[in-house]
């Protein structure tokens, strides 16, 4: 006759074995999503965003050494420029410093977007490599974040192989 305390042991050490043996059918890997920024297609997103964005970029540079030159003219003409001189050339900089911060919060705005995009579309196409080996090599778990991963279970380098082809 089995006591009611014995079967409460016996459904204890089952609740122990049972995760133990279920983890050791499981095959789990893990990528870090980090390390996709160095994949080529990462790469030559990267170089697209810099050749589509520098010239605006040099073109704000271009405006904030021209504001710089006319700041430091005005600064060594103020004695002999006369009330009505130096009002409008102070207008004329308040005015090129606005149009500079303008373009520059374009600037940014429109860097950030096209970069999230061209993220998106890096993420989607590695998101597409992971499937295809979790599929072929029949994993059932694939994580990319994680407090701790161990490197027998790390497929990072097999992603951004596959990536770099």
């Amino acid at each position: 006759m089995i006591r009611p305390a014995s079967l409460g042991l016996l459904a204890l050490a089952s609740a122990f074995v049972t995760p133990a043996a279920l983890a050791q059918e499981l095959k789990i890997g893990f990528v870090r999503a980090d390390r996709i920024s160095e994949s080529a297609p990462a790469k030559a997103a990267i170089a697209k965003l810099e050749k589509e964005f520098s010239p605006r970029d040099k073109e704000l540079q271009d405006m904030a050494a021209r504001l710089k030159v006319m700041s430091d003219k005005l600064d060594k003409d103020m004695p002999v420029l006369s009330e009505s001189e130096r009002v409008r050339r102070q207008r004329e900089l308040a005015d090129l410093d606005k149009e500079i911060q303008r373009k520059n919060r374009e600037f940014r705005e429109d860097l950030a977007q096209r970069r999230n995009e061209e993220i998106a579309a890096v993420s989607e196409r590695a998101n597409k490599v992971i499937k295809q080996i979790a599929e072929k090599e029949k994993y059932d778990l694939i994580l990319q974040e994680a407090v701790h991963a161990g490197p027998r279970v790390d497929i990072t380098d097999k992603v951004l192989s596959i990536l770099n082809k």
